[in-house]
Protein backbone atom coordinates (compact mmCIF):
# COMPACT_ATOMS: atom_id res chain seq x y z
CA UNK A 1 0.00 0.00 0.00
CA UNK A 2 1.60 3.21 -1.11
CA UNK A 3 0.42 5.88 1.13
CA UNK A 4 1.72 9.82 0.99
CA UNK A 5 2.52 10.82 4.34
CA UNK A 6 0.64 13.65 6.18
CA UNK A 7 1.83 17.39 6.92
CA UNK A 8 1.57 18.34 10.79
CA UNK A 9 2.53 21.92 11.80
CA UNK A 10 3.23 22.31 15.93
CA UNK A 11 2.53 25.35 17.37
CA UNK A 12 2.36 26.88 21.08
CA UNK A 13 3.92 29.53 22.61
CA UNK A 14 7.58 29.32 23.81
CA UNK A 15 8.03 27.83 26.58
CA UNK A 16 4.72 25.66 26.50
CA UNK A 17 7.14 22.30 26.11
CA UNK A 18 6.14 21.86 22.62
CA UNK A 19 9.86 20.33 22.05
CA UNK A 20 9.32 17.53 25.09
CA UNK A 21 5.95 16.64 24.08
CA UNK A 22 7.37 15.85 20.48
CA UNK A 23 10.59 13.96 22.09
CA UNK A 24 8.01 11.89 23.08
CA UNK A 25 6.01 11.25 20.85
CA UNK A 26 9.19 10.89 18.02
CA UNK A 27 10.77 8.20 20.33
CA UNK A 28 7.54 5.87 20.56
CA UNK A 29 6.28 6.32 16.66
CA UNK A 30 7.65 4.81 13.42
CA UNK A 31 7.50 6.80 10.04
CA UNK A 32 7.69 10.32 11.55
CA UNK A 33 10.45 12.97 10.23
CA UNK A 34 11.08 16.24 12.53
CA UNK A 35 11.80 19.10 10.45
CA UNK A 36 14.63 21.03 11.62
CA UNK A 37 14.06 24.54 11.18
CA UNK A 38 16.21 27.72 10.14
CA UNK A 39 16.48 30.42 12.53
CA UNK A 40 18.69 33.81 12.80
CA UNK A 41 19.01 33.72 16.15
CA UNK A 42 21.59 32.42 18.40
CA UNK A 43 22.15 29.06 19.26
CA UNK A 44 21.13 28.51 23.20
CA UNK A 45 23.72 26.74 25.48
CA UNK A 46 23.79 22.95 24.46
CA UNK A 47 22.44 23.73 20.71
CA UNK A 48 23.69 21.88 17.76
CA UNK A 49 23.56 23.43 14.37
CA UNK A 50 21.44 21.01 12.63
CA UNK A 51 20.31 19.57 15.77
CA UNK A 52 17.65 21.93 16.82
CA UNK A 53 17.94 24.38 14.23
CA UNK A 54 20.07 25.17 11.00
CA UNK A 55 21.63 27.90 12.26
CA UNK A 56 22.12 30.51 9.51
CA UNK A 57 23.01 34.34 9.26
CA UNK A 58 20.45 36.86 8.20
CA UNK A 59 22.50 36.88 5.16
CA UNK A 60 22.50 33.20 4.38
CA UNK A 61 18.91 33.18 5.18
CA UNK A 62 17.41 35.97 3.29
CA UNK A 63 18.75 34.08 0.52
CA UNK A 64 17.10 31.09 0.67
CA UNK A 65 14.44 33.32 0.34
CA UNK A 66 14.93 34.94 -2.46
CA UNK A 67 16.02 30.87 -4.23
CA UNK A 68 12.46 29.88 -2.79
CA UNK A 69 13.67 26.86 -0.59
CA UNK A 70 11.88 27.55 2.34
CA UNK A 71 8.07 25.96 2.85
CA UNK A 72 7.80 29.23 5.05
CA UNK A 73 9.26 31.82 6.84
CA UNK A 74 8.61 34.54 9.24
CA UNK A 75 10.09 37.05 11.69
CA UNK A 76 9.54 36.49 15.24
CA UNK A 77 10.86 38.67 18.34
CA UNK A 78 13.89 40.09 15.83
CA UNK A 79 15.01 36.53 14.18
CA UNK A 80 14.06 35.05 10.99
CA UNK A 81 12.79 30.93 11.25
CA UNK A 82 11.59 29.03 8.59
CA UNK A 83 11.13 25.49 7.12
CA UNK A 84 13.30 24.07 4.35
CA UNK A 85 11.31 22.63 1.82
CA UNK A 86 13.26 19.90 0.02
CA UNK A 87 13.63 17.65 2.92
CA UNK A 88 9.36 18.12 3.70
CA UNK A 89 9.10 17.19 0.20
CA UNK A 90 11.15 14.20 0.49
CA UNK A 91 9.96 12.68 3.47
CA UNK A 92 6.38 13.04 2.26
CA UNK A 93 6.58 11.08 -0.82
CA UNK A 94 8.50 8.47 0.90
CA UNK A 95 5.30 7.81 3.07
CA UNK A 96 6.71 9.18 6.40
CA UNK A 97 4.66 12.06 7.67
CA UNK A 98 6.48 15.13 8.93
CA UNK A 99 6.43 17.31 12.36
CA UNK A 100 6.93 20.99 11.81
CA UNK A 101 7.35 23.02 15.13
CA UNK A 102 7.14 26.39 13.68
CA UNK A 103 4.78 29.60 15.40
CA UNK A 104 1.33 30.54 13.84
CA UNK A 105 2.15 33.03 11.36
CA UNK A 106 4.37 30.61 9.90
CA UNK A 107 1.65 27.60 10.41
CA UNK A 108 -0.95 29.71 8.38
CA UNK A 109 1.41 30.39 5.62
CA UNK A 110 1.30 26.72 5.16
CA UNK A 111 -1.97 26.19 5.64
CA UNK A 112 -2.40 28.48 2.36
CA UNK A 113 0.16 26.61 0.54
CA UNK A 114 -1.01 23.32 2.22
CA UNK A 115 -4.60 23.14 2.83
CA UNK A 116 -4.15 19.25 3.78
CA UNK A 117 -1.83 20.19 7.01
CA UNK A 118 -2.96 19.15 10.23
CA UNK A 119 -2.48 22.13 12.17
CA UNK A 120 -1.85 20.89 15.99
CA UNK A 121 -1.60 23.49 19.13
CA UNK A 122 0.26 23.36 21.93
CA UNK A 123 -1.59 25.33 24.80
CA UNK A 124 -0.34 25.78 28.46
CA UNK A 125 -2.54 25.01 31.18
CA UNK A 126 -2.21 29.08 32.34
CA UNK A 127 -0.43 32.44 31.53
CA UNK A 128 0.70 31.92 34.88
CA UNK A 129 2.14 28.62 34.21
CA UNK A 130 3.70 29.36 31.15
CA UNK A 131 5.40 32.58 32.83
CA UNK A 132 6.58 30.18 35.73
CA UNK A 133 8.32 27.84 32.94
CA UNK A 134 9.75 30.08 31.09
CA UNK A 135 11.64 32.05 34.14
CA UNK A 136 12.74 28.33 35.27
CA UNK A 137 14.84 28.64 32.46
CA UNK A 138 17.35 31.02 33.30
CA UNK A 139 18.22 31.20 29.43
CA UNK A 140 16.80 35.19 28.88
CA UNK A 141 16.63 38.59 30.58
CA UNK A 142 13.33 39.70 32.13
CA UNK A 143 12.81 41.93 28.93
CA UNK A 144 13.24 39.13 26.58
CA UNK A 145 10.65 36.80 29.27
CA UNK A 146 7.78 39.56 29.00
CA UNK A 147 8.21 40.06 24.89
CA UNK A 148 7.70 36.05 24.63
CA UNK A 149 4.49 36.30 26.98
CA UNK A 150 2.98 39.15 24.53
CA UNK A 151 4.03 36.94 21.79
CA UNK A 152 2.41 33.85 23.96
CA UNK A 153 -1.18 35.89 24.27
CA UNK A 154 -0.90 36.74 20.45
CA UNK A 155 -0.20 32.84 20.01
CA UNK A 156 -3.09 31.58 22.04
CA UNK A 157 -5.71 34.20 20.50
CA UNK A 158 -5.11 32.45 17.05
CA UNK A 159 -5.95 28.81 18.58
CA UNK A 160 -9.05 29.72 16.66
CA UNK A 161 -7.01 28.39 13.39
CA UNK A 162 -5.84 25.13 14.40
CA UNK A 163 -8.18 21.95 14.11
CA UNK A 164 -6.74 20.27 17.36
CA UNK A 165 -5.62 21.75 21.33
CA UNK A 166 -3.50 19.70 23.22
CA UNK A 167 -3.38 21.18 26.60
CA UNK A 168 0.23 20.54 27.86
CA UNK A 169 -0.43 20.13 31.47
CA UNK A 170 1.12 16.61 32.32
CA UNK A 171 3.79 15.94 28.98
CA UNK A 172 2.82 12.18 29.40
CA UNK A 173 -0.91 13.04 28.33
CA UNK A 174 -0.21 15.77 25.91
CA UNK A 175 2.37 13.61 24.33
CA UNK A 176 -0.86 10.96 24.22
CA UNK A 177 -3.01 13.12 22.81
CA UNK A 178 -0.68 13.81 19.82
CA UNK A 179 0.19 10.18 18.97
CA UNK A 180 -3.50 9.54 18.61
CA UNK A 181 -4.21 12.32 16.46
CA UNK A 182 -1.10 11.43 14.12
CA UNK A 183 -2.99 7.94 14.28
CA UNK A 184 -6.16 8.87 13.41
CA UNK A 185 -4.96 10.81 10.46
CA UNK A 186 -2.97 7.77 9.32
CA UNK A 187 -6.50 6.21 9.66
CA UNK A 188 -8.19 8.37 7.11
CA UNK A 189 -9.61 6.48 4.06
CA UNK A 190 -8.14 9.37 2.08
CA UNK A 191 -4.64 8.13 3.36
CA UNK A 192 -5.08 4.97 3.47
CA UNK A 193 -4.82 4.31 -0.77
CA UNK A 194 -6.47 0.42 0.40
CA UNK A 195 -8.62 -1.48 -1.36
CA UNK A 196 -9.77 -4.93 -0.72
CA UNK A 197 -9.42 -7.56 -3.12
Amino acid sequence: MNRKGTLFVITGPSGVGKGTVLQRVIQSMDRLYFSISATTRNPREGEQDGVQYHFLTREQFEQRIRQGRLLEYAEYVGNYYGTPLDPVEEHLGQGEDVLLEIELQGALKVKETRPDAVLVFIAPPSYHALETRLRGRGTEEEAVIQKRMNAARRECAGMEHYQYIVVNEQVEAAADELRAILLSCRCLRTKRGFALE
